[in-house]
């Protein structure tokens, strides 16, 4: 059987000297990047098809990945975001029959694009104020950010493999 996946993606590489912001930026986007890699080849239905008793779907965490990038990197440091057509606090993990695959795809870009503009023009050591009131750097939103990638890619993984025994971080060379 053929894969689905139609290119093997360049895997960005965390330099072994390159500066602080730079690495963290960089290994952030090889996650975010995995993160696409586990939709790719799959139908709408698998996208959307809970895998879990509390209803986890790939496109679901992709959903909540866009919030959040939005949530901590923009919204503390004063940058534009988007109005949120659901409600965070209950639905940005769910995916409502009226949202499209390719909505969510354009969500998930829009909000990566805004967090990068924010990490570009942010000093580490620039403090915001958290939704939850909390005074924040950009380093540890990148840190945090970081972490919550990590956490969800890694239930993406196995959600993925469920769905139709694909594992990896990246598809295998041809």
């Amino acid at each position: 059987m053929n894969s689905p996946v139609t290119h093997v993606p360049q895997v960005p590489h965390v330099p072994y000297t390159g500066g602080e912001k730079e690495s963290l930026h960089i290994s952030l986007d090889r996650h975010r990047d995995v993160v696409l890699w586990k939709l790719e080849g799959l139908n709408d239905e698998q996208l959307r098809r809970p895998m879990t008793p509390t209803g986890t779907n790939l496109l679901g965490l992709v959903k909540h990945l866009a919030t959040v990038e939005y949530g901590w990197f923009c919204s503390p440091f004063g940058r534009e975001t988007e109005k949120f057509w659901f409600d965070t606090a209950t639905e940005d993990m769910t995916v409502g029959p009226d949202e499209t695959t390719a909505d969510i795809l354009a969500f998930y870009a829009r909000a990566r694009a805004a967090a990068d503009a924010s990490i570009r023009k942010t000093d580490l050591e620039t403090t915001g104020t958290a939704w939850n009131g909390r005074i924040v750097s950009m380093r540890w939103v990148l840190i945090h950010m970081l972490e919550d990638v990590l956490r969800h890619a890694g239930h993406m993984d196995i959600l993925r493999e469920l769905i139709d025994g694909a594992t990896g971080s990246y598809p295998a060379a041809p």
